[in-house]
């Protein structure tokens, strides 16, 4: 963690001379960008996996007809085909799971007064007045929701509320151009997962609210770069 916070510090001495005060928080964006490029390749092959995956659904209906009475038949079945044709129906959540370590460490980063022994600099930054280590509940303590920090989250909700809108219209409106075939016998649980799946993005709205802002300004970066990236691919 050491490491990384004097990494960060250096970009933000970098920005300083054009982002002023707001340096640390810009340097945190461009580490999101940094890390999205590193798995961008990644995402093109969950892209193509999930292309597979819609056009495999003719034959996993038909499977689903012939083995409707045995359900360990179909799940044998599918996992065949997918094996054959190397889809996996999970293929995207790579991209996700790889990101979580650069999560967890700005988030560590930003919770932690000490590191490696010292005060931690990186508390002393903020973005608009709103401080990198603080929480929107530190917000509405200080100044309220119309507060010089409460204004910062009340811009990032709404950036997350509205790409949320946007995932949320596309899901739908993929769901209905291309019915999922019932496969909850065939994979367990991903059923569930697509009834669940339209509403996840506006979860980032939790998530915004209770992590240190650093930590926010990540989820929220993220959050919109896979809203451009998904609809480029």
């Amino acid at each position: 963690m050491s490491v990384f916070a004097r990494l960060v510090e250096q970009l933000a001495s970098l920005l300083q001379p054009l982002c002023h005060a707001s340096a640390a928080a810009v340097a945190i964006v461009l580490f999101t960008a940094l890390v999205r490029l590193l798995v961008h390749p990644l995402s093109r092959a969950a892209a193509r996996g999930r292309r597979a995956q819609t056009a495999l659904r003719p034959r996993l209906a038909e499977l689903r007809t012939r083995h409707a009475k045995d359900p360990e038949r179909l799940r044998a079945a599918v996992a065949r085909l997918h094996a054959e044709e190397k889809v996996s129906p999970f293929a995207g959540l790579l991209p996700s799971l790889l990101q979580m370590p650069a999560f967890f460490l700005l988030y560590h980063l930003f919770s932690n007064t000490t590191i490696g022994g010292g005060s931690n600099g990186l508390l002393a930054h903020d973005l608009f007045g709103a401080p990198l280590g603080g929480r929107w509940a530190d917000a509405l303590g200080t100044g309220g929701v119309f507060g010089a920090a409460g204004v910062v989250y009340l811009a990032l909700f709404a950036v997350v509320a509205a790409v949320a809108t946007v995932n949320y219209r596309t899901t739908k409106r993929m769901a209905a151009e291309n019915p999922v075939v019932p496969q909850e016998n065939a994979v367990p649980g991903l059923g569930t997962v697509g009834k669940v799946a339209p509403f996840m993005s506006f979860l980032t709205l939790v998530t915004v609210a209770v992590v240190p802002l650093a930590a926010a300004l990540y989820v929220v970066t993220s959050t919109a770069w896979s809203a451009a990236e998904r609809a480029l691919l």
